[in-house]
């Protein structure tokens, strides 16, 4: 039955195509700002789950050390670093359509996950689902800035920041509430929550038309010498981003025995701050612009790994530790402000290109360091951290040659 829907889909069979200024006579709900929405509330609700439970599952059922998890999460980062491939694909596959069908495959694989408790089947599946998650992701931030007007970016990205907070908010949820209660399994979670995903995503095949962007895309690779400040952003945002990725929530199982419910309730905390606040991080950046707004994050990222180095170094306690944690997560919401930048100096028709390569050029350090900084860990831990500070401080040199007023021609200080 998947199988033949997506086929229909692909032939063009099922989703017809409209303009955008065409959509605007669809009732709200089928319209391109509200299904950027709907897949906003359909991925996190798979991977948030995926993500909650991981470090509790790796450990607990396959008895992962900090080397291994490093592993798994290099092969979990290579697709990333493949999504440059996007362009080759939407020669052939239109993006929003790819983007569904990326969301089906990651939640399948999500849902799955506990099928195969051997390494060689959780790395399996984290290449699988990890290639859906990519994928969407890429095809989502194109199609979001073609498709938000620029004026009103900021805005609507805080909002669908905090849709997306909402969705992993009740996931994280029923995990904190029936863990204990009802004795739930990851395989259970992990069915439910992949399960979600994929029927969100066929809905959205079929009840939603194949919105048309104004703006025709470039469908080659596009290496533009005056986007430079952008993809060296990129680069250190993806090296930066592995380790709250990867180690964070692993400091908090490995050295204070943290339990899947108690875990997730820092999600919890973080999820509703988000969900509070994601509209107001859209007025923040609409207020003070790009170059303030990614100043301020990392700025406050420095004092945050250096104060996790801190916790190893001087043996501070637990509930610093999660103070910290709670604290990096909302200075990484307010990394769309790089979207916005990008929004302002791009040619329009270089989007959905620029999207694929600056997702690989995000990940390029993604692949190996996790392997390397997994080994660093059984070294040191504190030096993990001090190694995020610095790049931290590398950002934050760059954040200041980020213009006042970016625009087309005025991409840094340097411009003009």
């Amino acid at each position: 039955m998947l199988i033949e829907i997506l086929e229909k889909i692909a032939s063009g069979h099922i989703m017809q195509i409209v303009t955008l200024a065409e959509a605007q006579s669809f009732p709200v709900w089928r319209r391109p700002i509200f299904l950027l929405f709907v897949m906003a509330a359909a991925m996190p609700i798979a991977f948030s789950t995926w993500y909650a439970l991981l470090n509790n599952f790796v450990i607990e059922v396959a008895s992962f050390d900090g080397a291994e998890l490093g592993l798994l999460h290099t092969i979990r980062e290579i697709p990333g670093f493949l999504a440059v491939g996007v362009i080759a694909i939407i020669i052939f596959i239109r993006e929003q359509v790819l983007g569904l069908v990326s969301l089906v495959l990651l939640g399948i694989a999500t849902g799955v996950t506990a099928w195969f408790p051997q390494m060689g089947g959780i790395l399996t599946l984290t290449l699988l689902s990890s290639i859906g998650f990519h994928y969407y992701e890429t095809v989502n931030q194109s199609l979001q800035l073609q498709w938000i007007e620029k004026s009103r970016a900021p805005l609507i990205l805080g909002w669908l920041l905090a849709v997306g907070s909402a969705a992993s908010l009740l996931a994280f949820a029923v995990i904190a509430v029936t863990w204990k209660w009802f004795d739930l399994s990851f395989n259970t979670a992990y069915m439910i929550s992949g399960g979600l995903t994929a029927l969100l995503a066929v809905f959205c095949m079929i009840f939603y038309p194949q919105f048309q962007s104004p703006t025709r895309q470039n469908k080659t690779m596009v290496l533009r010498r005056r986007y430079w400040l952008y993809y060296a952003l990129q680069f250190m945002a993806g090296a930066r981003r592995q380790i709250f990725m990867v180690f964070a929530g692993f400091m908090m199982v490995e050295k204070f025995g943290f339990e899947v419910h108690e875990l997730t309730s820092l999600y919890l905390i973080n999820l509703v701050i988000n969900m509070l606040l994601g509209p107001v991080f859209g007025k923040v950046v609409t207020r003070f612009g790009e170059r303030n707004t990614l100043v301020f994050e990392y700025v406050g990222l420095v004092f945050v790994f250096l104060a996790y180095g801190g916790i190893y170094f001087f043996g501070w306690g637990v509930f610093l530790a999660a103070a910290l944690y709670v604290l990096d997560h909302l200075f990484f919401s307010l990394a769309f402000a790089l979207k916005t930048y990008f929004q302002k100096i791009a040619d329009p028709a270089d989007i959905a290109p620029t999207a694929a390569v600056a997702f690989t050029i995000n990940h390029i350090a993604a692949v190996g360091l996790p392997i390397f900084l997994g080994l660093l860990w059984l070294v040191a831990p504190s030096l993990v951290f001090v190694a995020a500070a610095i790049m931290a401080m590398i950002s934050l040199g760059l954040a200041f040659l980020i213009p006042r007023a970016p625009a087309p021609g005025c991409e840094t200080i340097f411009s003009k």
